[in-house]
């Protein structure tokens, strides 16, 4: 079989590939600890000198296999399942700073990860500066310092939905010697592979559309193995030098290409624990064997449905970037020219007050703290998800205080336009 292979069929087919006489789904290994014969064989697994499982918080088969399945999805060489999307944001950027470090990260990115970023990492010794996602090279030269260890951005940034210029991003990363990370969440590797355009590493909160269903939280951060780490050493110390937390292993001279990812696991998810549990893997796993069909529909009941919010009086202003003349429409095309997303952001010309009643009065959509799953959702940000954030962060963020955002499912597109309407007009 070739090595390379659709999308399609990876979503199906990949990570769990069962020899004769093994189940064809996927088994759900729930269990903490698996069972050797010698206290040698143990001795080598906790050496990271032999692959194997010996405790669940640092590796367990099924979630292994659904990484490996998203790391195929996406390009990469090494991947590791989280928690929650926001356990890989925060072990993406930790697994390479410390105290006394800096990152510089886009203003238009899920307003957890902005609190992550601005308040959390400080009270670690880690800052941050935001820049605008349309920054030029010259603007996003600036925010870099002497101590810069990552920059940090969206694909689409949830729920601004400015579209990342990947290779303008990339390019000023990689002179300045850090890795660019993504968050490729709203996108998913069906409608953009970060890694293709000059990424180093892609993080996706597995809870929206790879789950697709609302059944579980979880996160996943993908190394492309691309960065060179060592060409980076005093930068990097705590991947080119030893870890003597682990036994002085040396990452970089120990694992190459999957270096990152190792650390990642050895080291912070042996300290953290923020794991899934096999089970969500599993459910993570059912969601994914369907995500190259669900994404077509997604984007394309959500543009039918921006159209018809525009052709509207009531409403102020609509944000799709598959829908011709909006800000990013052009950029969108060049990467993700198959389609964007399922989220629509809008404001009606009655502000906030109107946002309210609007929502009130919905009745197949439903108001959630959720987006991107089968069932439509819609939020007003400023009042929940962002709800932390001073009028002036919002917008900075790329969030108007009258935004709704609205997350079309795969419902009929004509009854979620029908529930549209009489919620406007009744």
């Amino acid at each position: 079989m070739s090595t390379k292979r659709s999308l399609d069929t990876i979503c199906i087919q990949g990570g769990w590939e069962p020899k004769n006489g093994e189940p064809r789904q996927l088994p759900i290994y729930q269990s903490t600890t698996f069972k050797y014969t010698t206290s040698e064989q143990m001795g080598r697994l906790f050496d990271l000198e032999e692959n194997g499982y010996f405790y669940t918080r640092l590796a367990n088969p099924t979630s292994d296999a659904v990484a490996a399945k998203i790391c195929e999805l996406e390009g990469g060489v090494g991947a590791m399942l989280t928690s929650s999307g926001q356990a890989a944001n925060f072990y993406a950027v930790l697994n390479i700073c410390q105290a006394g470090d800096h990152i510089v990260a886009s203003s238009a990115i899920y307003g957890g990860s902005t609190n992550l970023f601005t308040v959390t990492f400080p009270k670690m010794g880690v800052e941050c500066t935001l820049v605008s996602p349309d920054s030029t090279e010259e603007e996003l030269n600036a925010a870099f310092k002497s101590n810069t260890k990552v920059l940090f951005a969206e694909s689409i940034a949830n729920p601004a939905l400015t579209v990342l210029d990947f290779e303008k991003f990339a390019k000023v990363a990689h002179e300045h010697g850090v890795p660019l990370i993504v968050d490729n969440t709203f996108a998913t590797p069906i409608n953009c592979r970060p890694f293709e355009w000059g990424a180093d590493i892609v993080t996706h909160s597995t809870t929206k559309y790879m789950d697709g269903h609302a059944s579980c939280v979880g996160g996943c951060i993908v190394d492309s193995g691309n960065f060179d780490w060592e060409a980076h050493h005093d930068r990097f110390t705590g991947l080119t030098e030893p870890d003597e937390s682990y036994h002085g292993i040396v990452y970089t001279e120990r694992f190459g290409k999957m270096a990152y990812i190792m650390k990642a696991t050895a080291q912070l998810m042996r300290d953290l624990g923020s794991i899934p549990s096999p089970q969500n893997s599993f459910l993570l796993n059912l969601g994914l064997e369907t995500l190259h069909l669900r994404m077509p529909r997604h984007c394309e009941s959500a543009l039918k449905i921006a159209a018809y919010l525009q052709s509207r009086e009531d409403v102020e202003w609509v944000r799709y970037p598959g829908l011709p003349g909006d800000k990013y429409y052009q950029v969108a095309q060049k990467y993700m020219p198959g389609g964007t997303c399922g989220v629509i952001s809008f404001g009606l010309k009655g502000g906030r007050e109107a946002a309210a009643e609007f929502m009130d009065k919905l009745k197949l959509c439903s108001i959630e703290t959720h987006v991107a799953d089968s069932r439509t959702a819609v939020l007003h940000p400023a009042s929940h998800t962002h709800r932390q954030l001073t009028n002036e962060q919002l917008v900075e963020a790329g969030v108007d205080p009258s935004m709704i955002r609205f997350s079309v499912g795969l419902e009929s597109a004509d009854d979620i336009i029908e529930d549209i309407r009489q919620a406007l007009e009744d």
